[in-house]
Formats: C-alpha cells, sequence, structure tokens
C-alpha cells in the first residue's frame, strides 16, 4: 500500500546533528532536498498480523517478550522507500557531497513518517476491534537480533510485497526501509502483565511517555 506523507524538515535536521547552529543556506538546500525527496519517491508499506506465539517463534531475545507481554496479537510491519530512494541518494552524492548528505537525511525522514503512517493506520484498525497498540519495536533494539531480518521478511510478505531483502550483514536493501513489531491487547481497562517503562528498553526514546502516556494504560 502506498503511504501519503511529507518530510519532517526538523527530524532531517535531527538526523544531521543539528542543535541550534545557524543554518544560512543550508535551510533552502534542505527544503530543495526534502521537496525532491517529496517528488521523486513513493513510500509503501505492508504488514501481516498474527497470533502473538507464532511471532515470538521468529523473534528471539526476551525484549521483544517483554515488550508484547500480554498482547494476543502481534503486527510485523515494513514500509520502504523502494529502489528509486538508493538511486536518487547515488544522483546527489555525485553531484554534491552536502546535498548528498541533506537528501539523505530527508530521506530518513519521509521513511520514519511513512512509518508512522502505516502505525497509525494498523492503531485505527486496531481499536475498531477493541484492541490497544504497543509502540513499534525493530530488529536491533535491545536483544532483539538483525539477524532475524530474512525471516522477518518472509513472514511479513516485505520481500516479496516491496521488494526488501537483507544483506550477509542483515542490514536492509534498499537502505531506506524499516521493519518493526507492534503488539495488540485487549484496550480499556486492560493493563498489560509485565508491562513497565522500568524495564522497557526503548523507554527513553518512546514517544508516548513524552505525552505522559504509556503502552499499558497507566501513567508513566
Amino acid at each position: 500500500m502506498e503511504l501519503k506523507t511529507r518530510v519532517d524538515r526538523e527530524e532531517a535536521l535531527a538526523f544531521l546533528g543539528h542543535r541550534g547552529q545557524e543554518l544560512g543556506d543550508l535551510r533552502e538546500r534542505l527544503e530543495r532536498a526534502a521537496c525532491l525527496c517529496e517528488k521523486e519517491l513513493v513510500p509503501r508499506g505492508v504488514y501481516r498480523e498474527m497470533d502473538a506465539s507464532e511471532a515470538l517463534a521468529l523473534l528471539p531475545g526476551l525484549d521483544i517478550a517483554r515488550h508484547v507481554g500480554g498482547c494476543t496479537r502481534v503486527v510485523l510491519l515494513a514500509v520502504t522507500l523502494g529502489t528509486q530512494s538508493e538511486m536518487l541518494l547515488r544522483r546527489e552524492r555525485a553531484l554534491s557531497a552536502t546535498d548528498g548528505l541533506l537528501v539523505d537525511a530527508c530521506a530518513s525522514s519521509l521513511v520514519e513518517q511513512a512509518a508512522n503512517v502505516l502505525n497509525g493506520h494498523i492503531m485505527e484498525e486496531a481499536a475498531a476491534r477493541g484492541l490497544a497498540a504497543t509502540t513499534r519495536f525493530s530488529p536491533g533494539y535491545g536483544d532483539l537480533p538483525l539477524n532475524c531480518q530474512p525471516a522477518f521478511l518472509v513472514a511479513s510478505g516485505a520481500d516479496r510485497a516491496l521488494g526488501i531483502c537483507a544483506t550477509a550483514a542483515h542490514l536492509l536493501v534498499p537502505a531506506k526501509s524499516i521493519t518493526a513489531v507492534i503488539g495488540l491487547y485487549p484496550g480499556r481497562g486492560f493493563v498489560r502483565e509485565g508491562a513497565r517503562c522500568s524495564t522497557c528498553p526503548v523507554a527513553d526514546t518512546c514517544a508516548l511517555r513524552a505525552q505522559g502516556r504509556t503502552c499499558y494504560g497507566n501513567p508513566a
């Protein structure tokens, strides 16, 4: 499925390590890079829902087990900017090292925003069935190893539907791709067993905690 979204300019700057420094003409060049990505790249995504026990058989590690603790269903999702993103990045890097970096950062933001759009779609579908969703958890977080990527791509259908593959080092190709796991659990009034911010490996970067909320229903 195509995912309609835009580059978050501030997020792109954060990927570049911007901490409030004066940008000068880089602001205009960043805008060009963002518009280029939005014009030439088409984010696409796929997801597959399965029983939690089936998903955990594919996903080794204690952290992912804790993350989806109490969940009855698990969603495997993948998003990508496709092979066109590889060609765009090669072209821009060849023309200018600086513009290449800017386009790379904007492409990273675009794929992250695409993952957010698909995430929101999954949450809406889950809510219509009386289910709530955890935050995303990707291979490489905590002790969920990158070497699960090949099996993940096959199980989610991302290999066939999106053309994503993994290298011998378990990195995704196209590089501007994201895989992630979302747990689904009964909604209102239900607290997932064992779910606590104090034991979550992504607590420090959790968007819900930043809003004073949690994925399990109690104050952070």
